[in-house]
């Protein structure tokens, strides 16, 4: 597909699995809750009900590792009757403190990318999440310094990134989004008409995912790899 991107003066980068690791430490630990709970169901069982859980309290706590943690302690006393140790409690609690110490592991070519691109346009970084751990990344990432603004949304859907284009006085003509969900990082931004670059990471959130249908009905780019983009840029 050839796309023309000489209008574009802004980019957008995504920051969980984009820039870094993130969804892998999820399933990490949704395997190690299902082995806590154990006794009480199915692997299977508790990780449907957990996300059942997650997306009744998607509206409250919003996205992130804290939302996530108290979602697996109310899982754990409802399939448990109740009966939860406080010890079992304590490591949920403990799997959740993990997950945000874990390091920032940067993706491959993205630094490169960043330091390229920025000669050329102004980057920003528009993500969702937990604004203290988003924020808390982002400085160990040691990236911050690309980035001319960040956002951190509690939702990414076309009227959320139309008022973030507004408030920056930018055109979407000239915007790019670059992210590793359809869902959240490239749909919302075709419907506005901007660009967007999917760049898929190898696992994604069941709340993310899109059908084929609205996949294929829109027009985007995917790359294998970020450092495709400054080459596709300038083609």
């Amino acid at each position: 597909m050839n796309v023309d991107y000489r209008n574009i003066k802004v980019i957008g980068f995504d920051a969980d699995d984009t820039l870094w690791v993130n969804e892998t430490y999820f399933r990490d630990a949704e395997q190690e809750f299902a082995q806590l709970l154990s006794q009480f169901e199915t692997a299977n069982k508790i990780d449907q009900e957990l996300f059942k859980m997650e997306m009744k309290n998607l509206p409250i706590y919003g996205y992130g590792v804290k939302g996530f943690v108290l979602s697996m302690v109310e899982i754990a006393l409802e399939l448990s009757n109740y009966t939860v140790s406080s010890k079992t409690i304590e490591k949920i609690l403990d799997i959740g403190k993990d997950m945000i110490n874990k390091p920032v592991e940067i993706l491959e070519d993205v630094e490169d990318t960043l330091k390229s691109l920025s000669k050329e346009y102004k980057l920003i970084l528009a993500t969702k999440g937990d604004l203290l751990d988003q924020e808390r990344k982002l400085e160990k990432s040691g990236l911050i310094d690309y980035f001319h603004h960040i956002e951190v949304l509690s939702e990414k859907e076309a009227t959320n990134y139309s008022k973030l284009l507004g408030h920056l006085d930018i055109k979407p003509s000239e915007f790019l989004m670059v992210g590793n969900s359809l869902k959240s990082d490239i749909l919302p931004l075709v419907a506005i008409g901007a660009k967007a670059i999917h760049v898929p990471f190898h696992t994604t959130w069941q709340h993310e995912r899109v059908s084929k249908k609205e996949a294929d009905d829109a027009d985007y780019v995917t790359v294998k790899s970020i450092g495709e983009i400054p080459k596709l840029l300038s083609s």
